[in-house]
């Protein structure tokens, strides 16, 4: 009887345990299954996350194109090259507009990519650490600083003193010589196309030194160590090892930075002066493409609107472009580094 009972026993916790395991598995197929649920809405959704982005930036093309294709299709080709601004006759040309938004664009990166590489350097080789928090919030902070802040400083703060103490003494000294004289020509009045420009560098500072900043912190720290006991000099170190290393981030730093000041609008109006003629000095007022659909766009109509339309459409065309090259420059590098 003992050994009956006993058997029986053994049968009934094996009859136990395979049922445990049973319900186990069971367990484990539900989990799984509804993990791959979780995961298929999870993909779904983010999937349709990133196609909202695509559509709103087709939206927008396609929405700047048939507003724009009236101005396109009366002036042609000719349009990128005229230069005319005639409201009353509806006779229209891109070309002040366009010229005014590359070289206050240029001028402002020309002045800003390198004191932004300079600070981004200063903050992650050789500044104290006690002081580089406080000093990266504060280059962070002129990035929340508005435009149109930036545009009245510019106004009533920068072009006197712009005015008084740089293009005086610059219209002085270089305004006579032969080759270059013609650029610092026109009324010192500390508006203008270079104004524009300075103004813009001020704005876009914050955004490309930020990125180079945090860029340069990427770089593992063994790279920079073994290069310092090679015997390299910070400036190799960062030639050598940081740029490299950080190409990428670098240049997406900048065409970032380039990007807000081809669109930049309001700090522009300020200072730029406004003027629709083509500019025949770094001191004489011009015009860009954000300033004047900020000037004009309430106030148009009829063919007007449409042009207005094609001048956001070729500076969306610009912006694309930009980007486009440093995407293009940025592949060449890498396959150069592969060679």
């Amino acid at each position: 009887m003992a050994s009956g009972d006993s058997s029986l026993s053994i049968k009934a916790s094996m009859n136990h345990e395979d049922m445990s395991h049973e319900t186990g598995s069971a367990r484990m197929v539900a989990i799984a299954k509804r993990q791959r649920v979780q995961d298929f809405f999870f993909h779904r959704v983010t999937q349709l996350f990133s196609l909202l982005v695509l559509v709103a930036l087709i939206g927008i093309i396609v929405s700047l194109f048939m507003n724009a294709w009236p101005a396109f299709k009366a002036f042609g080709v000719k349009f990128l090259w005229t230069v005319e601004w005639d409201v009353v006759n509806e006779e229209f040309g891109a070309a002040m507009a366009i010229v005014g938004t590359l070289l206050t664009a240029g001028i402002a990166m020309l002045i800003a990519v390198p004191l932004a590489f300079g600070i981004a350097l200063f903050l992650t080789e050789t500044c104290p650490v006690w002081l580089r928090r406080p000093l990266g919030t504060a280059v962070e902070l002129l990035a929340a600083v508005p435009s149109i802040i930036y545009g009245m400083f510019g106004l009533f703060v920068f072009a006197p003193l712009f005015a008084d103490y740089f293009q005086v003494p610059l219209q002085q000294v270089l305004g006579g010589m032969p080759i270059i004289g013609f650029l610092f020509g026109g009324v010192t009045n500390g508006l203008g196309i270079l104004a524009a420009g300075v103004i813009l560098a001020f704005m876009v500072l914050p955004f490309v030194a930020a990125v180079m900043r945090d860029v340069f912190e990427i770089v593992p720290p063994i790279l920079r160590e073994s290069a310092y006991g090679l015997g390299c000099t910070t400036w190799e170190v960062v030639r050598k090892v940081v740029l490299p290393y950080t190409q990428k981030g670098v240049i997406g730093g900048i065409m970032l930075g380039l990007g807000r000041a081809l669109g930049e609008t309001m700090a522009v109006t300020f200072v730029i002066g406004n003027a629709n003629r083509m500019p025949t000095s770094l001191f004489s007022p011009g015009t860009s493409i954000a300033s004047v659909l900020a000037n004009e766009f309430g106030e148009a109509f009829e063919m007007h609107m449409h042009t207005l339309f094609a001048l956001g459409f070729l500076l969306f065309g610009i912006t694309f472009m930009v980007l486009a090259l440093a995407k293009i420059l940025v592949n060449r590098a890498e396959k150069a580094k592969g060679v």
